[in-house]
């Protein structure tokens, strides 16, 4: 294979069969399709996947012309994974059952991680407040307001200390949604394991650390495209060197749906993103199979059933294919897409939010259908506010329900050979290679942001799916249809700003005893660093250790590096 044709992608893309009708299917759509259709004339309206993709009233065989078992679809564990990265599936393990938490004070929030692993939580996922997001310690003026109001504040390796004070790190997995400060934030996770006692061959995890879904979907960035990526980079070959469980990136489409996208971009930028890093780490220096085994991804599950089914099932062949004949890649860990999936909380309705319930089990087993090797499901009460105790234990126990009671669990990848899931994955399939080609032909994700290509693109089909509601072609119940009048239906749980209060008095505490000429030198030495090509993690290790402040290592950087303002793109 050519260089060019493993850049372009074209050659591992699948081929379009021919569809031929077969006798029996004229026989059937004359002799009882269109009479029916003729008694229920408005049941043959065009109706299509929440995406927009038409759907045909019956697939058969004649939709699969061509489709080889052992190329498309596999067995489960065997190249390309479309059943499911391993043999056994959830008859031999299941899926970790990880609730996103983090709220208030690291003493809030570490109180409701202790509550969810004896409620039978299998992994922590932590959530982070705004103004740590955007790397602002708590006392900076930007961050008035929104201290611990979407997730808990860290602004140094105290805070850490007692976020995670009493949990066992080496006998549990955390997950962490943290992108441009992720090297500190991560940085400060591995120092109190090292404080603890806890060996990093041994931790594993995974830090979110995704910067590129940022600049297309949530934007919360900090520097410039090309050094954010270099601390990306920074991330991921000091895990695969020093801390070989974890894993440094979970390359996140969740963000990209949530901002307005169709299942397929989903797909095509979180993978195409996933290309981007790859490229990135191999120029500066590592192969590919030292650090690909650890790459981890992270979709959305949103309410259409087969369609997000299908979804993962491309997910798995075209990330397969990808790094075996696009990159090279020879141990079989370095093929396997292991993502988390998070229910969508875009879906998730103010106007009685019960219905939330309903549309987070139809996600989570969308989820589960598809192989998810991990997973959160949403709470009732999210489109208000933070979940109360009360709604994260019933969306944990939607978890448990499908895990112990549905039988899905029973046997691996039961919807294969259904002639409409195949023939949805496989389109999913197609149309994710046409972006990847449009992207290379751009020069690339980073070179594509730039241009706002995705940002675009994501645009558009937001605008689209709200037109179609609000022409009641896509029903949303209670929001478009079958509304009712109420007020404000359920209790929620309330951040004030003592919180903030009690962050500001540590964090002035913090800075009184801690040796700052220690400080001074650390920061000195990281803004030096960043100056080289030198990997940047030892140098913030060294100012974790020293307690600087989160802030203060972000300060550093964006004198070094610049800040980001996005451009307005036509």
């Amino acid at each position: 294979m050519t260089d060019r044709g493993r850049q372009a992608g074209t050659d591992i893309e699948p081929a379009r069969p021919e569809r031929k009708t077969s006798a029996e299917e004229m026989r059937w759509e004359e002799k009882v399709l269109k009479p029916a259709l003729e008694r229920s004339p408005q049941r043959q309206k065009t109706f299509t996947t929440l995406s927009g993709v038409p759907i045909e009233m019956l697939c058969t065989p004649a939709d699969l012309a061509g489709f080889d078992y052992g190329r498309d679809l596999g067995d489960p564990g065997e190249y390309p994974y479309t059943r499911g990265i391993h043999q056994t599936m959830y008859r031999g393990r299941l899926w970790t059952m990880r609730q996103f938490s983090g709220f208030g004070t690291p003493e809030d929030t570490n109180q409701r991680l202790h509550y969810l692993l004896k409620a039978g939580q299998t992994g922590l996922s932590i959530a982070f407040d705004l103004p740590t997001l955007m790397g602002y310690d708590s006392d900076h003026t930007l961050a008035e307001g929104e201290v611990g109001k979407c997730g808990v504040a860290v602004s140094s390796l105290a805070d850490m200390e007692t976020l995670l004070a009493g949990l066992p790190l080496e006998q549990i997995t955390t997950s962490m949604t943290i992108n441009s400060p992720a090297a500190m934030i991560w940085a400060m996770y591995l120092v109190v394991a090292e404080k603890n006692g806890a060996n990093w061959q041994k931790i594993s995890g995974t830090t979110q650390n995704d910067i590129l879904k940022e600049y297309i979907a949530q934007k919360e960035y900090i520097y410039p495209p090309q050094p954010s990526m270099r601390l990306v980079v920074d991330t991921i070959i000091f895990s695969a060197r020093q801390v070989p469980r974890w894993n440094p990136i979970s390359i996140s489409g969740y963000h990209i749906r949530e901002a307005g996208s169709t299942a397929v971009q989903e797909l095509a930028f979180t993978l195409r993103d996933g290309i981007e890093y790859v490229e990135w780490v191999k120029r500066a220096g590592a192969a590919v199979d030292e650090f690909a085994p650890r790459l981890s991804f992270f979709f959305n599950a949103h309410n259409d059933l087969f369609e997000e089914i299908a979804k993962y099932r491309a997910a798995r062949k075209i990330w397969a294919r990808l790094m075996r004949e696009r990159f090279g890649a020879r141990n079989p860990r370095s093929w396997t897409c292991r993502f988390h999936t998070q229910t969508a909380g875009c879906s998730l309705t103010a106007q009685q939010p019960y219905n939330n319930v309903i549309r987070t089990t139809l996600q989570a087993l969308a989820a589960v259908l598809g192989g998810t090797q991990s997973l959160h499901t949403n709470s009732l009460d999210e489109a208000w506010a933070l979940p109360t105790q009360e709604a994260v234990t019933l969306a944990l126990r939607t978890q448990q329900v499908l895990a112990h009671e549905s039988g899905v669990v029973n046997t691996v990848d039961p919807l294969a050979g259904s002639y409409f899931i195949e023939k949805l994955t496989l389109e999913t399939e197609r149309a994710c290679y046409a972006y990847f080609n449009k992207i290379d032909a751009l020069g690339g994700m980073v070179a594509a942001i730039e241009k706002g290509y995705p940002q675009k693109e994501i645009h558009d089909a937001a605008y689209a799916y709200q037109q179609a509601i609000e022409r009641k072609e896509k029903i949303i119940v209670g929001v478009n249809e079958h509304v009712t009048e109420e007020t404000r239906p359920i209790e929620i749980l309330v951040i004030d700003e003592n919180v903030a209060r009690r962050q500001r008095a540590k964090l002035a505490e913090l800075r009184a005893r801690r040796d700052n000429a220690r400080v001074q030198a650390g920061l000195q030495a990281l803004g030096s660093a960043a100056t080289t090509d030198q990997n940047l993690m030892p140098y913030i290790l060294e100012c974790v250790r020293a307690y600087a402040t989160l802030g203060e290592m972000c300060d550093v950087l964006r004198r070094v590096f610049g800040t980001y303002e996005e451009p307005a793109f036509r």
